[in-house]
């Protein structure tokens, strides 16, 4: 992506929401004195640099996938997977350690506390989870989500993604997500407590304001429309790999084919019958490796799935954006209305065709205290709309600072994740072109010594 400037005194921003509250006892004690003062407003500056400071304190990982049943919210026999969180704390430099907890959650509690940070932080390119379902999955693979294959890429999407929030330096702050690592009983009643679900702004409006925004931001314009391509080269990219691991898988078993024929050739011949049973045997360890080689192909990618995520979580803060800037213009648009109702009370006329000018036309003038108590509430109005007008100013100034601020922290994280997993791909499969190579050389000295 092309690096762009942000210019803050352009177009508005919103203030971040207040915290919910910085980290309890027990937290602070895990996290350290790097903590203190912490809150979801710290973007940039001193929060970049302290990124990964959590991580630094507590590791986190998602051991184990459980297989449940149990009953639904309508009452019903479902089963579901649950996953086991595993917390603890880094051994001090006096020895001593916080023991380990853990706890077990499911699928859509993570999604529960994914949709809270995207309420209370929508500057923030919240990471995304892996994905529900299987999708673009060669045909060999299981696309059912009870799969123990899927289930394990899945539990390691999960840890990737509670390790990319504590690895964030405002996120990893958040109350609610530290209460989820550590608090199992009770924790979505906490969740919803905080009221997340009124403020989150609806699809519909959202639209809207796509739609009716008079003046967007250039910048956040070109951002959106970088993640829709980035979706779109990322999920051509895997529908590519699907179908180039199916052929592949052809490829290999074909070579099973080819041991299973030498072996049976080398019983009814002397003289040939080693060296084809040993080219057999080449054969038949080249084609079993295959199932290794797309399960470590599936790694990668998932890794790519999960940028072809992130492309939405990018449009998320752009959407944000432009119903701030919508919510903007339309008080703009609301003031100047008012302002223009004062003057045309104040000097008789009447400039654009309205319902009140028919209204005078025909029932006559107002009384002059009538007019005097009109402009006075029009005044008072006036003045709270410009209040109201340079209250979403700084807050719109804000939000752009704090969210590009976190865009351009993304852009170096995309850039370098993807970069490792491109350049690990291809050192795979040239690898795997050597193996295959080797294999046929073998075979080649087995018909030689015939």
């Amino acid at each position: 992506m092309e690096q762009l400037s942000p210019d803050p005194e352009r177009q508005l921003q919103p203030a971040p929401q207040e915290p919910l509250g910085g980290p309890d006892a027990v937290l602070e004690a895990a996290a350290g004195e790097e903590a203190e003062g912490a809150g979801p407003q710290d973007s940039g500056g001193d929060a970049m640099a302290e990124n990964n400071f959590w991580l630094k304190k507590i590791e986190i990982s998602v051991s184990e996938a459980e297989k449940r049943t149990g009953r639904n919210a309508m009452n019903m026999q479902e089963t579901y997977t649950a996953y086991l969180i595993e917390t603890r704390s880094v051994e001090h430099a006096d020895g001593q350690s916080v023991l380990t907890d853990s706890l077990w959650r499911r699928y859509s509690e993570f999604e529960l506390l994914r949709n809270y940070l995207l309420v209370y932080y929508p500057h923030i390119v919240v990471p995304p989870l892996p994905e529900k379902r299987a999708e673009f999955v060669w045909h060999k693979l299981s696309a059912d989500n009870m799969d123990p294959d899927f289930v394990e890429r899945r539990r390691i999407g999960l840890e990737n993604f509670l390790l990319r929030v504590a690895s964030h330096p405002i996120l990893c702050r958040d109350k609610i997500f530290y209460l989820f690592l550590t608090q199992e009983g009770n924790w979505k009643e906490t969740v919803n407590e905080t009221g997340f679900q009124l403020k989150a702004d609806s699809r519909l409006k959202a639209l809207n304001a796509t739609f009716r925004v008079k003046n967007p931001d250039k910048r956040f314009t070109e951002i959106k429309h970088y993640s829709d391509e980035l979706q779109s080269v990322i999920s051509h990219l895997l529908r590519v790999r699907a179908r180039v691991a199916d052929r592949l898988y052809g490829v290999y078993k074909v070579h099973g084919n080819y041991g299973r024929v030498f072996s049976e050739w080398s019983a009814i011949e002397k003289e040939m019958g080693d060296g084809l049973q040993s080219a057999g045997h080449h054969m038949d360890v080249y084609a079993s490796s295959i199932d290794d080689i797309l399960e470590d192909e599936e790694h990668y990618a998932d890794q790519l799935k999960e940028y072809l995520f992130y492309a939405e979580a990018l449009r998320a803060v752009c959407r944000k954006h432009e119903l701030m800037q919508y919510d903007l213009e339309m008080a703009a648009q609301d003031l100047a209305s008012k302002k223009q109702q004062c003057e045309e009370l104040a000097t008789g006329t009447v400039r654009t065709f309205s319902l009140k000018g028919m209204t005078t036309k025909l029932f006559g003038q107002e009384t002059p205290e009538q007019r005097e108590a009109r402009i006075k509430v029009l005044e008072e109005q006036i003045n709270e709309g410009e209040q109201q007008l340079k209250s979403k100013n700084l807050e719109g100034r804000e939000f752009v600072k704090n969210a590009w601020a976190d865009i351009e922290r993304f852009k170096d994280q995309k850039n370098r994740d993807l970069k490792e997993a491109l350049i690990s791909y291809a050192v795979m499969q040239i690898s795997m072109c050597k193996k295959g190579i080797q294999v046929w050389t073998n075979a080649k000295e087995c018909f030689s010594k015939m």
